[in-house]
């Protein structure tokens, strides 16, 4: 409803001012006050797919659509990294408020980046009266709609559940993998360090590789399900293999493997979910998508967790994992999109 109200450049950026309130109430230190962030940092962060996925599907050549959604969604670890090399250094040197002074200023300057360009990207929205939009954003019959346009087309339902196998996987490796090499396998917290910058930086790589090859092939929903198939298989192997020292080169290929399948997914599977969806209706199928996604995002780290305590082994939780992705992998092959 506020996209159809406002227009994806106005949303994105009440988005980028939701954050930049966040931060500055986690930046006060007072902890009633960083949970009151937090909420508002995550409202603002989920105007980001819906967003950002109409505003491509209309404006990205046909062509290169995969390619442009894989490039918006490389933002993700590129500005990951960027904020562990500016802002954690500048958090140890300078304090937390200074950290979040330039959080705060980062988003409010993106703000002011997009506004030339609103006047032209938002011409298709709809004018509506501000109670509507509001009635609308906080009604659960809107929301279990937009939840119910993902039956509209048959491969829709299966695309979705593989985003949240993806989802699962992908949070279970960022969350965990540093805690399993330096608990399971002896390495330093540098060495463990090393194995998520190989991590991310396969990730990074892989977004822009695999959305220009997916562009290429022309049929998405293969391509996610060969790739869920063999990041499955890479997490099995990472799991079941021990190294012989912290600089184990089959450790790290494997690791780069994982990250290169396992979590450099969502450009390719939002620009599908985008292709699939109702004419008009972007934004609410891709929000439907992503709330499921979200789901396997949170869920899976608590169901781990959960999991490695009462077994007591990472391995095997590890491999449980896999076996979704792997299912789902398999079921979408057959799929016609």
């Amino acid at each position: 409803p506020m996209l159809a109200r406002f227009g994806a450049i106005r949303l994105l950026q009440i988005g980028m001012a939701m954050t930049a309130l966040g931060f500055a109430g986690i930046g006060f230190g007072w902890w009633p006050l960083a949970v009151v962030g937090a909420v508002v940092l995550g409202f603002g962060y989920g105007t980001n797919s819906p967003a950002g996925s109409q505003t491509l599907s209309r404006t990205a050549p046909p062509a290169h659509r995969v390619l442009i959604f894989s490039l918006k969604q490389a933002g993700v670890p590129l500005g990951a990294t960027l904020s562990g090399l500016i802002i954690a250094p500048l958090a140890d040197r300078l304090g937390l408020e200074a950290a979040v002074a330039l959080a705060v200023g980062i988003s409010l300057l993106a703000i002011l980046a997009v506004q030339p360009s609103r006047r032209l990207l938002d011409e298709d929205r709809v004018a509506t009266g501000r109670l509507d939009w509001m009635r609308a954003l906080v009604s659960w019959r809107i929301a279990l709609n937009a939840v119910a346009l993902l039956r509209d087309h048959p491969a829709l339902p299966m695309l979705t559940g593989l985003g949240v196998a993806f989802a699962l996987v992908q949070a279970c490796l960022t969350a965990f993998l540093v805690t399993y090499v330096v608990t399971q396998h002896g390495f330093t917290l540098v060495e463990g360090g090393l194995v998520a910058a190989v991590l991310q930086g396969s990730n990074l790589v892989a977004r822009i590789s695999l959305g220009w090859v997916a562009d290429r092939t022309g049929n998405s929903m293969r391509h996610l399900s060969v790739q869920a198939l063999v990041a499955a298989a890479a997490l099995v192997a990472l799991a079941l293999y021990v190294p012989d020292s912290a600089g184990d080169p089959v450790l790290y290929a494997l690791v780069a493997l994982a990250g290169f399948t396992g979590i450099s997914w969502n450009g390719i599977h939002l620009a599908e979910v985008a292709r699939l969806a109702p004419q008009g209706r972007i934004s609410d199928v891709t929000s439907a998508a992503a709330l499921f996604g979200f789901f396997g995002s949170v869920m899976g780290p608590l169901a781990f967790a959960f999991l490695v305590a009462l077994t007591g082994s990472y391995a095997l939780v590890y491999c449980l994992a896999a076996a979704p992705l792997a299912l789902m992998g398999l079921l979408c092959l057959r799929v016609k999109s």
